[in-house]
């Protein structure tokens, strides 16, 4: 039999690929088409389009990554939680929502319009460097590329035109908005009156039964319990400790400098100054002619007086932006700034107040007097040595620390029983530290990672005392830690902490009486015919100037029914303390708070974007957006 089976060989692997190939058919293309449909699985859709579940993660991801850039502390779990991925799908659904409706209206942006945009708006100056250059650092900070950036502020750009004419057509009436600030800054003079568990503390005694009660309480029981921790040794390796090792010479300094050379040049700017007679490119060569005529009497003008170009730019020039201002467009850089025939010119001009010939732009026709000039040249090496050392250092030890990462590893990992010998080895410093299971408020640097404390929390750790592995716990940085001593999570006996036991209890019990008091004093106001005594001086609140009145004693004395006075509220306020507030009278708001042009403003503001989300909300329906996967507060339609 085994002598037939190798004598066919051949033919039983002919058999076996005809009884494997159907069972890949089945299983491993099932198994393809399941992960691939859970990428392409439909979570929305929007005009017809769908919008997958593959969009849905990476607009989730973006999300998450801009938060993380603003806020480099926050806690990674936020972004997994229900509420956060529904943020992200309404904000996918309205960003195709608006992009189908900016289609349909053929809105499009220029290729100068964008220019004009991004190398003007403030809102983009980190993304321009002093120089007048991209500053793509920042760019590539955030995962994108200046390409990927422009085309995304286009199609912003493009949306922007969808719902602006709403929000700047919105108009709200001064009376209306009278009446909701009024409502909503209304004041109130009140008299208050404070029991504190405080003035009840003094007179408790409890037994020592009654604080052995309250100590075993399981209700307690979380009150008295020390946390889990763990008392560490830990090393780090990362690009600082490594560059105190680092060692440059003059020569190489010189030599990065001499390499990039570009690097120090200080981009040359200009200052102009233009008058702009419009002329459409498209407009009839008649009135273009009578444009042009037009340009050259007021650049005969011009000419003739040079010092009084400002004053002939506000009163002849029709660039409604700059005449103003006497045709100033402050510095700019030969990189796109400006139209190429307006730049081109300003940057061939030699000297300062030199007036240009007539420059022809699709906006028409150009008088241009250069008002400044600056940059242009190269820093010396003196001045940029501080900065050079830096970075050929940082390039050195980034080097240095690709070559002693797999030692770092290999050592902490070969000699599991002490951080010594990879201490020694690199001269790494050995640090201390007690630690928990999560960061503990204000942590920073490793003892923030949450990879190396669950490393250190792991039972290899904590049973075996051996090293954790070494942890990425940053960009170019490592760390491994040792268990030195663990403590687990426990109660400790009643007798080392009994001072603290009683502590709580006297507050407990304190605080039952002063609120107990404090009802009996709200209860015996309401019955009237109480007197005044214990009340404070009256005092006038609002919304706007609470005093010492916490949010939800100011929610309660607003909320109170005014119509006969005085009025009564009390409140516990939760820390051990009660209060009883008397109403005595009510008064218009405050017009210093707010004068009526700017409530009139701030309403507009709210009635326009009221406006904006019942316009967004109309094209949810022309577009019929839905959403098909259930979220927190939607179930199966449109957010």
């Amino acid at each position: 039999m085994f002598e037939f089976v190798r004598r066919n060989t051949r033919l039983f692997q002919f058999l076996l690929l005809i009884l494997i190939l159907p069972s890949f058919a089945l299983v491993g293309m099932q198994g393809y088409t399941s992960m691939m449909s859970g990428a392409n699985a439909t979570v929305a859709s929007v005009d017809g389009q769908k919008i997958t579940q593959a969009d849905w993660d990476q607009t989730l991801s973006e999300q998450s990554a801009r938060i993380r850039n603003q806020n480099p502390n926050v806690d990674p779990k936020l972004f997994d939680t229900p509420e956060a991925k529904k943020e992200a799908l309404d904000l996918l659904v309205r960003q195709r929502v608006i992009q189908a409706a900016a289609t349909q209206a053929h809105f499009n942006i220029s290729d100068e319009q964008l220019n004009r945009t991004f190398w003007t708006d403030p809102q983009f100056a980190m993304l321009r460097t002093e120089d007048g250059k991209v500053n793509d650092a920042v760019l590539v900070a955030q995962g994108m590329s200046f390409a990927g950036f422009a085309d995304r502020l286009r199609r912003e750009m493009a949306t922007q035109q969808v719902t602006q004419p709403i929000q700047r057509s919105a108009t709200a009436a001064n009376s209306n908005s009278a009446v909701a600030f009024d409502a909503l800054l209304q004041q109130r003079s009140v008299r208050l009156q404070h029991f504190g568990a405080k003035d009840f503390a003094a007179k408790i005694e409890p037994s020592d039964a009654e604080i052995e009660a309250f100590y075993k309480d399981e209700k307690n029981a979380n009150a008295f319990k020390l946390p889990e921790t763990a008392q560490i040794q830990y090393l780090v390796l990362d690009l600082d400790a490594l560059k105190k090792d680092v060692t440059v010479n003059e020569d190489d300094l010189k030599k990065y400098y001499d390499e990039n050379a570009s690097r120090f040049n200080v981009a040359e700017q200009r200052r102009a100054s233009h008058i702009l007679i419009k002329a459409d490119k498209s407009a009839p060569s008649a009135d273009r002619a009578k444009a042009k005529a037009r340009a050259e009497e007021l650049l005969a003008e011009a000419r003739k007086n040079p010092a009084g170009f400002a004053d002939l730019a506000k009163k002849n020039s029709q660039d409604e932006g700059s005449a103003p201002n006497g045709g100033d467009l402050d510095w700019f850089a030969h990189n796109g700034t400006m139209v190429k025939p307006f730049e081109d010119a300003t940057f061939a001009m030699k000297q300062q107040g030199e007036i240009s010939n007539l420059v022809e732009s699709d906006f028409g026709y150009h008088i241009i007097q250069l008002t400044g000039i600056r940059g242009g040249d190269k820093k010396s090496f003196a001045e940029v040595r501080p900065e050079i050392e830096a970075e050929v250092r940082k390039q050195l030890a980034q080097k240095r620390f690709s070559e002693v990462a797999e030692q770092f590893n290999n050592t902490v990992y070969e000699q599991p029983d002490s951080l010594q010998p990879a201490a020694d080895k690199l001269k790494l410093p050995i640090q201390t530290a007690t630690v928990q299971r999560t960061p503990a408020p204000g942590a920073v640097g490793v003892l923030a990672s949450p990879k190396l404390l669950e490393a250190v929390f792991a039972n290899d750790s904590l049973q075996s005392k051996h090293n954790t592995n070494a942890i990425e716990t940053g960009a170019n940085q490592m760390a491994a830690a040792h268990v030195t001593q663990y403590n687990p999570a426990r109660v400790p006996a009643l007798a080392d902490i009994k001072p603290k036991v009683r502590e709580m209890l006297v507050a407990k019990l304190a605080a039952a009486q002063a609120v107990k008091a404090g009802q009996e004093r709200l209860a015996a106001l309401q019955k009237g015919g109480a007197d005044a005594a214990g009340l404070e001086a009256p005092a006038t609140v609002s919304r706007a100037k609470p005093g010492e009145l916490s949010q939800k004693l100011m929610e309660a004395v607003m909320a109170a029914d005014a119509s006969k006075l005085p009025a009564y509220v009390g409140v516990d306020a939760g820390d051990g303390n009660y209060v009883v507030a008397q109403i005595d009278k009510v008064e218009p708001r405050d017009p210093a708070i707010i004068d009526a042009k700017r409530a009139a403003q701030q309403y507009g503001q709210a009635w326009a974007s009221a406006e904006t989300l019942a316009y967004y909300n109309a094209l949810k329906t022309r577009f019929k957006a839905t959403v098909k996967v259930q979220t927190p507060s939607t179930t199966g339609t449109a957010p």
